[in-house]
């Protein structure tokens, strides 16, 4: 574990509004070594390195900024997307997100024919908050379910898709709906970007970016995940759409700038027309980068601290093969590809086990993983004492989307739950998603991007 000893001089020799000095040493090695290191030494003996004050982040630590004018040349997701917002913040996530509609249906009645502090202990609620509390919950509910609210999936982690009650009201069932941003998501064919703006773990290269078509929770990919919807729909009146159009959630400077240096016509919504470009091309674009190994590596530092910038697209041929790797990326994540059916493992039973339809998941930690082809770089993961997916790529199994492995946290969260049909075919899909992912990868970094 770290620790960080700081000591403030104040000389008062410094001028008004000016930054003071900042100096900085790392120490790495055993707590006996340090203790050693610093009882020999003193703050003059010390040799420090001194730090610029370098805005906009002024680090009190040391970094290589040397790429850093070229990473400003492009633009920041979060200035060419005009809206976003951090997914839902539910404050009680076992309670108003479930695995199926049924259940989520039998919580919400049940809670609703409880008094408060019934309901309190049988769905173990926990004391009241300042922004969630049961009776702000039982008010919400009883206003909008069943039929003025929203059963509806949410993205609640990556592959993992989940059912919740949505009101849109703050300090009600969900603790904060993020309604501005949501609602573009509730019963609208739409598409976002999820993205972390920083990094859970520092020492891994950025994996902090997903894609969705639903509304997401804060924790889709990590810590803070926010959602980047492509489009912006109008408000609904009384359940009938107005007659304006859905517009792009983009900025039309940083459009204009894309078109100008393509040499293309920015349309709405995608056409066939030549010489055009449309809102999924851009998320396409961007995603491709986002995806690229190069860009993550040269760029990690900066990735770390704030939502990324994206390069401006070098020329037309670099833009639209990026496009198409960009959208095959997408359309797995989404699991809309045809190609995650295509099946790389299988779901085996050990020999001469009890031919029964026990499919409950009772073990998923790493001592159930193996490796079973060195070669070949495949594994097996049991999921009981006689039930295991085979031929698993050690890739796949290892591969992160922000601070989450898919292939292990999907699994871990249904221990001591059974596996339906569905859901077997359905892990089976993410195993093929993540191992494609890597291979687009390696031809995202064929691609000069910049």
């Amino acid at each position: 574990q770290g620790v960080s000893i700081n000591i403030f001089v104040k000389t008062g020799k410094k001028k008004e509004n000016q930054l003071g000095k900042i100096y900085h040493y790392d120490l790495f090695g055993k707590r006996d070594f340090k203790y050693d290191f610093l009882w020999n030494n003193s703050v003059k003996s010390i040799k420090y390195v001194e730090l610029p004050n370098k805005a906009p982040n002024y680090f009190m630590v040391q970094k290589d900024f040397e790429k850093e004018d070229e990473y400003l040349k492009g633009f920041s997701v979060k200035e060419i997307f005009t809206l976003q917002s951090v997914g839902i913040v539910t404050a009680r996530d076992k309670f108003t997100i479930h695995n199926s509609k049924a259940e989520l249906k039998k919580t919400i009645e049940t809670f609703l024919s409880l008094e408060d502090e019934d309901a309190r202990i049988k769905f173990n609620l926990g004391k009241d908050v300042r922004d969630w509390q049961v009776g702000f919950a039982k008010k919400d509910l009883k206003e909008f379910y069943p039929d003025k609210g929203e059963i509806t999936h949410i993205s609640y982690r990556p592959f993992d898709i989940r059912y919740t009650f949505y009101t849109g009201k703050s300090k009600g069932f969900h603790c904060y709906p993020r309604n501005e941003v949501m609602k573009n998501f509730i019963d609208n064919d739409n598409i976002g970007l999820v993205l972390e703006k920083i990094m859970m773990n520092k020492s891994r290269p950025y994996t902090d970016c997903f894609i969705t078509n639903k509304i997401i929770d804060s924790h889709t990919i990590g810590s803070a995940s926010y959602s980047f919807p492509l489009y912006l729909y109008p408000i609904k009146e009384d359940s009938i759409f107005t007659e304006e159009k859905r517009k792009p959630n983009l900025n039309q400077v940083i459009v204009n700038q894309i078109a100008e240096k393509l040499g293309l016509t920015f349309t709405n919504e995608k056409e066939a027309t030549k010489n055009t470009f449309a809102p999924i091309d851009i998320l396409d674009y961007i995603y491709a980068v986002l995806h690229s190994p190069t860009y993550r590596e040269k760029y990690k530092e900066f990735l770390k601290i704030d939502f990324p910038r994206v390069p401006y697209p070098k020329d037309v041929k670099t833009f639209w093969s990026l496009v198409k790797l960009g959208k095959e990326v997408r359309e797995i994540h989404l699991l809309e590809s045809k190609k995650v059916e295509n099946y790389i493992t299988s779901y085996e039973m050990v020999e001469n086990a009890e031919k029964d339809h026990n499919f409950v998941t009772t073990k998923i930690g790493k001592k159930d993983w193996e490796i079973t082809n060195v070669e070949k770089q495949l594994g097996r993961i049991w999921i009981n004492e006689s039930k295991y997916f085979d031929n698993i790529p050690v890739s796949a199994w290892e591969f992160y989307i922000g601070g989450y492995q898919p292939a292990q946290k999907w699994l871990k969260d249904r221990k001591e739950r059974e596996l339906k049909f569905d859901d077997i075919m359905h892990y089976q899909k993410i195993i093929v998603a993540l191992s494609e992912t890597d291979r687009i990868m390696k031809e995202i970094d064929k691609i000069e991007i910049e």
